[in-house]
């Protein structure tokens, strides 16, 4: 007897080419369809789209038991831009347009509260569809795996991100300024309530290589893996990526006479430090360089105590 627990959901997120393979590489799920969803006819092809309305969109089917309907949306997300009509990437037309079709009304409940927190996060409507599937026509075979069959076709999106988890910002919570001076040493807050930084080789943590990760020290939400950090010998921790792309806010910081870009965590806003484009070139050529007490480092032998059994595979 199987021990699968088969789900489906149709996401239409522009060009169904990038959408497909993406989810194709997203753990738990079992398949990805190209196909036509929600049109004006029963009926459609390729070449007849833009007569019939309907909206290229993949079918993703997925094991709940391993990966669930909300972390399905959050990677949807990831990938598009839910306040453009019409258009992603260089594509467009109403046959690019995005949207969530559900086919178990059950669903809908964590649908409509993931489109609440994007509305909320976004600050404006999404111009994102959400309706339940008329139907779904897949596409034609030349479609179906097309970035398989031809690794340097078009995609507007980047399927390799799909390898990061997605980190969902509901499980933490930024205390109040009152809460954080008391949880907080003097100097942690200063860095990151205030925009501090640490005197260099200053932290335990700059020059330290065991497997964990690092987390914000105001919210607990993960920034970095042990797997990304590298020795720049700048006195500071040094990263090549974040854990997750999402957990990272960017902002131009022209103080002290220089052009930097500041990096903020997400859920709690911290000052973190900057990030610079001379790390190694093997690893994207980026280095992050942070504040050691910015963040609270968490072995690997204590992460699944600590709650973060579900990121242990991405570190060392």
């Amino acid at each position: 007897m199987s021990n699968l627990n088969n789900r489906m959901i149709y996401l239409a997120g522009g060009c169904f080419w990038g959408v497909e393979e993406y989810f194709s590489r997203v753990p738990g799920v079992l398949d990805a369809v190209s196909g036509y969803a929600n049109g004006r006819s029963e009926t459609t092809r390729y070449e007849l789209i833009g007569q019939t309305g309907h909206a290229e969109t993949v079918q993703v089917t997925y094991d709940a038991n391993k990966v669930s309907l909300r972390e399905i949306l959050l990677h949807f997300f990831r990938i598009i831009n839910p306040l453009s009509k019409n258009k992603q990437g260089n594509d467009v037309g109403t046959q690019y347009r995005t949207g969530v079709y559900y086919t178990d009304a059950n669903d809908l409940s964590t649908i409509e509260q993931v489109f609440q927190e994007m509305t909320e996060q976004y600050g404006q409507p999404l111009a994102v569809e959400l309706l339940p599937l008329k139907h779904f026509i897949p596409a034609e075979d030349y479609h179906q795996d097309y970035l398989k069959k031809n690794p340097n076709g078009y995609c507007h999106i980047n399927v390799n991100q799909a390898a990061s988890p997605v980190i969902d910002a509901s499980a933490y919570h930024k205390p109040n300024q009152e809460e954080l001076k008391e949880s907080l040493s003097s100097e942690a807050y200063a860095v990151t309530q205030e925009n501090g930084t640490e005197r260099a080789f200053t932290s335990p943590l700059w020059n330290q290589f065991e497997p964990g990760i690092y987390v914000d020290v105001a919210t607990g939400e993960p920034l970095f893996s042990s797997k990304d950090k590298f020795d720049s010998a700048c006195g500071w921790p040094s990263f090549s990526r974040p854990i997750s792309p999402e957990v990272a806010n960017y902002k131009e910081d022209h103080s002290h006479n220089m052009d930097r870009i500041e990096v903020r965590s997400r859920v709690g806003n911290s000052h973190l430090g900057h990030v610079f484009p001379d790390g190694p070139r093997d690893r994207g050529g980026l280095r992050y360089c942070i504040n050691g007490l910015a963040t609270r480092f968490i072995p690997k032998a204590d992460m699944a105590k600590e709650g973060y059994a579900y990121l242990l595979d991405q570190v060392d």
